[in-house]
């Protein structure tokens, strides 16, 4: 009889701690984390976000362990779809990716679903249905508050250059699209006179794309629109070269500590800016809340704000001007 109770009281005890080893399991997952690029200060803020999320949900018992891993250049496609497709056998749980090209990267997401992994993207569309959320901002409305401020430091009238950023990547065409519709629709005496010039990966090639613009129009426009944070800083550095810093009006997108000095100089009328590390955050909260069977938004926005010289200290331009990347990034 005494046998038979430590029998059964052994086998109690391994019942409880096998239940409590995978309850264990179950709190604890791996996320692979892939941007674009590895070298912007966007993508940086995107990373620094996610290991806050992370840390979060550490306090909360759960363990999250990041991976972040991407391309070194933003126009690497082909390698970030070996990215993706090599931490398909490495036993992750989940991918929070941040596509360079809608459609390239359609194939290896729709593998890893197949496999049981499922993706969050964030900053930039894809042209599938199945990743399961969407944090980003609205790129569209960036492109609008560009235009509305063009208008209104062009009072209205006068012709303006668009350098564009690269082919299919989703949340640029978008910010592109948004600032020549609105621009159309609500200035129709200011003209583009030219939409159709791509700036590359670097700010080196967008510097080169902006002198040659400037050299065919540079004498008759007096506004232009940049859609990333390398498309912004080549066209500066084009325009400081030139001589035109501070006289043709410029807005530009992204942040850059370099943006921020241009801007007291008054050679950058304005930015419109996001919120990368809000992205990053709320992109690994949304695939861990999956995994742990909680309910998510198929759409988060992520919000779009333009940062003018006048607005340049309040208190809520700071805090998406300076992310506390330093903070989660050791």
């Amino acid at each position: 009889m005494r046998k038979n109770l430590l029998l059964l009281f052994i086998c109690a005890l391994a019942l409880t701690g096998c239940n409590r080893k995978s309850g264990e399991q179950a709190k604890t997952f791996t996320i692979a984390v892939i941007p674009q690029g590895s070298t912007h200060e966007f993508w940086k803020s995107i990373h620094a976000g996610a290991m806050k999320s992370a840390q979060d949900f550490a306090a909360k018992g759960v363990t999250v362990n990041v991976i972040w891993k991407g391309p070194m250049r933003e126009d690497d496609r082909e390698q970030q779809v070996q990215v993706v497709e090599g931490f398909l056998a490495q036993g992750i749980n989940g991918l929070v990716l941040a596509p360079f090209d809608k459609d390239a990267l359609v194939r290896p997401i729709e593998e890893a679903s197949r496999a049981g992994i499922p993706t969050v993207v964030v900053d930039s569309g894809l042209n599938s249905q199945t990743p399961i959320s969407f944090v980003a901002s609205n790129n569209y409305h960036g492109g609008e508050l560009a235009a509305e401020e063009m208008g209104k430091l062009l009072g209205g009238k006068g012709k303006v250059l668009v350098l564009r950023y690269q082919e299919g990547v989703s949340s640029t065409e978008q910010r592109e699209k948004g600032f020549l519709e609105s621009l159309k629709a609500d200035f129709p005496n200011i003209q583009v006179v030219s939409s159709n010039q791509f700036a590359g990966a670097t700010r080196d090639t967008a510097k080169t794309a902006t002198e040659n613009l400037l050299n065919r129009f540079g004498g008759e426009v007096q506004g232009m629109f940049t859609p990333n944070e390398s498309s912004t800083a080549g066209a500066l550095l084009a325009l400081d070269d030139s001589g035109r810093a501070g006289k043709i009006r410029f807005i530009g997108f992204d942040t850059s500590d370099i943006f921020v000095q241009a801007m007291k100089q008054r050679k950058l009328d304005g930015i419109v800016v996001q919120n990368p590390f809000r992205m990053g955050e709320l992109g690994l909260k949304a695939m861990v809340d999956h995994l742990m069977k909680q309910p998510i938004e198929k759409r988060v926005d992520t919000g779009v704000t333009l940062i003018t010289p006048s607005t340049l200290d309040k208190p809520e331009s700071q805090g998406l001007l300076y992310p506390p990347i330093e903070q989660y990034l050791k």
